[in-house]
């Protein structure tokens, strides 16, 4: 006696609508979730980007109304901040220029996972987001005067500063812009930078000004160390 053979279902081309109609909502939606992730980051990128548009009008401020001196070269007892780096207070910088703010926002990367202080009375160095260069020259137009506050010269910090004076040891932590950053120049300019772009450009602002060094405050908090 024969044996009926099993049978085999065929693929139909219901079958196959089914599996490429499901393919192709799994892509639209990778797709989708995808560009909802470029577009927001290149908005966090803007908005930290005029941020520190805002602070570089804000230090230019202050020093049209104390003689052309920024906070960082005034101490605290005339209103500046020249005291802060010895009395650890990383966020005194931003504190003096408040009436120059009009939020507490303005010091906060939207890429960072810090949060704004509620007024600046209140501010404290986990709500701030840039670092601010203490020994910045109005006559060196390519100085750091502030930036994110990932920005590393591979060392650790001492007293929440640090140091660049070889280019090639500057570059950006992984955080905030996925190792590029955002970062403000004495002449006024904001510029977004990778690690390599970082190093040219400070090599190419040692090249037209001799050897700078860049002294910059970083708003480190305990969780950092």
């Amino acid at each position: 006696m024969k044996l009926a053979s099993p049978r085999h279902e065929a693929f139909s081309r219901v079958d196959l609508c089914v599996a490429l109609g499901t393919v192709l909502v799994l892509s639209t939606l990778f797709l989708r979730a995808q560009i909802g992730s470029d577009s927001r980051t290149r908005t966090q990128n803007m908005v930290c980007m005029d941020n520190l548009r805002q602070i570089g009008v804000a230090f230019r401020g202050w020093a049209n109304d104390h003689h052309n001196k920024l906070p960082m070269e005034i101490g605290s007892h005339e209103g500046g901040s020249a005291d802060a780096v010895a009395n650890g207070q990383p966020w005194l910088h931003f504190k003096v220029l408040s009436n120059y703010f009009g939020t507490t926002r303005t010091v906060i990367c939207p890429s960072d996972d810090r949060l704004p202080a509620t007024s600046f009375s209140s501010l404290a160095s986990t709500n701030v987001s840039y670092f601010v260069g203490v020994n910045v020259r109005g006559n060196v137009p390519e100085m750091l005067l502030s930036g994110d506050r990932n920005l590393t010269n591979g060392a650790a910090p001492q007293s929440s500063v640090i140091e660049l004076t070889e280019p090639s040891r500057a570059g950006w932590t992984e955080g905030m812009h996925s190792r590029s950053g955002n970062a403000l120049f004495t002449d006024g300019s904001v510029r977004h930078l990778s690690t390599a772009g970082l190093q040219r450009q400070l090599s190419a602002a040692n090249a037209g000004n001799r050897q700078q060094i860049n002294r910059l405050h970083l708003p480190i908090s305990s969780s950092d160390r």
